[in-house]
C-alpha cells in the first residue's frame, strides 16, 4: 500500500494546483517516487500532474466509479508516496450519492486514509484563518487533518499572525507561501490551458517547486504521509473496437486516460489521428473516437480539412463513429464561433452549435442508452461528466440515452445517434458496474 496525502482547501481558487505540481517537482527532484491522483472529474489538471512528477496521473471519482474501481486504481499505485490534488472545497460534492459517494475529495479521504493537508489562501485575514481550519477536524468521521499549507502571505508579520491563530487552534502549520504573482498558470474558458500547450511548462513547475522546496517542511510532509489500500483486479471493459482511430490534437484531447488503458488492457489497438493536420482515420481501423476539446477555436481549420471529413464520411458508412463533447459537436452540421461565424462540421448527425450563445453546463451525468454505442449496448447505464459553454441550436437526430444530472433531474443533452454515428455531450467515466 502507498501512504498518501489529499491537497485540498476550503474552496476553489485557494491553490491546490499550484501547489500540487510544486510539491510533485520538488519530492520528484530528491528521488522521491511520488504518484499523483486527482480527486473528481477533471481531465486537465492530471496531465499538469504527469509533467511535474514524470508519473501518470490517474483520477479517483467517489460518484462515477464504484468502490471496486477505486480500490483496484489505488492499490495498482507504485510509489513511495501519493499526493491526490482535491476538487473544489473539501467536502464539496453533488447532494446525491453515486456509486459510492458524493464526488467530494473527503470521500477519498476516508476510503484511502490519506490525511488531508489543507491549502489555506490567507489573503485577507489573519487568525481566522484558524478558524476555517480547525472547522474541518472532526467534521467527518474517518477524515484526519494532518495540517495545513499557508498559502498568499503578505509579509513576515502577517504568517506570524496567522501562524498565532494555528497554533492556538492546536493545527500544524507545514509553511507558508508568499504570494508570487509573477507565477501563474494561464487559463481558458473552460479552465487551465492545456499541459501539452503551454509553452515553457518545465519552467513554471520548477519555479513552483523551488518555492515549496524554500517555504514548505517536505521531510514533514512525508511523514504525515499514511494509509493507502492494496490492490485489486479492475473491472473489465469492452473496447470500442479492436483498433481504435482515436482523434488526437489541441481540438480533441479530453478522453478520461483510464479508459484508453483499459481498452489497451483489453488488447485493442490505438491509431491516433489528427483532424486538425486534416488526417482521417486510419481505414484499418473498427472504430473511431472523438474526443471532446476546443473545435470551437479551431473551427475555420475543422472546416477547411476536407480529408478528414471525406475519410471519416467513408468511415461512418461501414463502421461506428463516436464523439464526446467537442467531438460530438464535430460531428454535427455545423458550429457557430464566438464571432457569430458558423463552419461547417462532418454533418454525420445534425447537431448544430453555438459558442457564441454562451452558457455553462456542468456536472455529473447519468445515462441509460437507448441505441448502442462503440462499446456498450441499448439499456447500459453510463456514467459521465459535462463541461461546456456551447448550445445546442439544433438536435434533430433520434436521442442516444435518457441523461439525468446527479439530482435524477432529465437534461436536454440527450446525444444523437444516426446510422453508424452517435455522440454525447458527457465524456464517458464509465458504466455504473465499472
Amino acid at each position: 500500500m502507498t501512504p498518501g496525502l489529499v491537497i485540498s482547501a476550503a474552496s476553489s481558487g485557494s491553490g491546490k494546483t499550484t501547489v500540487t505540481l510544486g510539491l510533485l517537482r520538488a519530492l520528484a527532484r530528491t528521488g522521491v517516487a511520488v504518484q499523483p491522483f486527482k480527486c473528481g472529474p477533471d481531465y486537465i489538471d492530471p496531465a499538469f500532474h504527469g509533467a511535474a512528477s514524470g508519473r501518470a496521473s490517474a483520477n479517483l471519482d467517489s460518484w462515477a466509479m464504484p468502490e471496486a474501481t477505486l480500490r483496484a486504481r489505488i492499490g495498482a499505485a507504485q510509489g513511495d508516496i501519493a499526493l491526490a490534488e482535491g476538487a473544489m472545497g473539501l467536502f464539496d460534492g453533488v447532494a446525491l450519492p453515486g456509486a459510492m459517494g458524493t464526488g467530494t475529495s473527503a470521500d477519498i479521504a476516508a476510503l484511502t486514509g490519506w490525511p488531508v493537508v489543507l491549502v489555506v489562501d490567507v489573503s485577507g485575514q489573519a487568525q481566522t484563518a484558524a478558524m476555517v481550519a480547525r472547522g474541518v477536524q472532526g467534521f467527518r468521521k474517518g477524515v484526519e487533518l494532518a495540517g495545513v499549507i499557508l498559502n498568499r502571505v503578505a509579509s513576515p508579520r502577517h504568517e506570524r499572525l496567522v501562524r498565532d491563530g494555528m497554533e492556538q487552534a492546536g493545527i500544524r502549520v507545514f509553511g507558508a507561501l508568499p504570494r508570487r504573482t509573477e507565477i501563474a498558470m494561464p487559463e481558458r474558458h473552460l479552465g487551465l490551458v492545456q499541459a501539452g500547450e503551454q509553452d515553457g511548462l518545465d519552467d513554471i513547475i520548477n519555479a513552483l517547486a523551488d518555492l515549496v522546496s524554500e517555504h514548505l517542511d517536505l521531510d514533514a510532509l512525508r511523514s504525515a504521509a499514511r494509509g493507502g489500500l492494496s490492490g485489486g483486479d479492475l473491472p473489465r471493459l469492452r473496447p470500442p473496437g479492436q483498433r481504435i482511430a482515436l482523434a488526437k490534437d489541441r481540438a480533441f484531447s479530453f478522453v478520461y486516460p483510464h479508459l484508453v488503458d483499459a481498452w489497451r488492457a483489453a488488447g485493442a489497438d490505438i491509431l491516433p489521428f489528427s483532424p486538425l493536420n486534416d488526417e482521417a482515420p486510419d481505414d484499418s481501423a473498427d472504430c473511431a473516437w472523438l474526443p471532446g476539446g476546443y473545435p470551437e477555436l479551431h473551427g475555420g481549420a475543422l472546416a477547411a480539412a476536407t480529408r478528414f471529413r471525406e475519410g471519416l464520411r467513408a468511415f461512418a458508412a461501414t463502421r461506428p463513429v463516436h464523439g464526446e463533447c467537442g467531438g460530438y459537436m464535430a460531428l454535427g452540421e455545423g458550429l457557430v464561433d464566438k464571432d457569430g461565424v458558423r463552419h461547417q462540421m462532418a454533418g454525420l448527425l445534425g447537431l448544430e452549435t453555438s459558442y457564441a450563445k454562451r452558457k455553462m453546463h456542468l456536472g455529473y451525468r447519468a445515462a441509460s442508452l437507448s441505441a448502442p454505442m462503440p462499446g456498450w449496448d441499448a439499456g447500459a447505464e453510463l456514467r459521465g461528466h459535462e463541461f461546456h459553454y456551447s448550445t445546442i441550436l439544433s438536435q434533430p437526430d433520434a436521442p442516444l440515452a435518457h441523461v439525468t444530472d446527479a439530482t435524477g433531474a432529465a437534461v436536454a443533452e440527450t446525444g444523437s445517434v444516426r446510422g453508424h454515428v452517435s455522440g454525447t455531450f458527457f465524456h464517458l467515466i464509465g458504466g455504473a458496474a465499472t
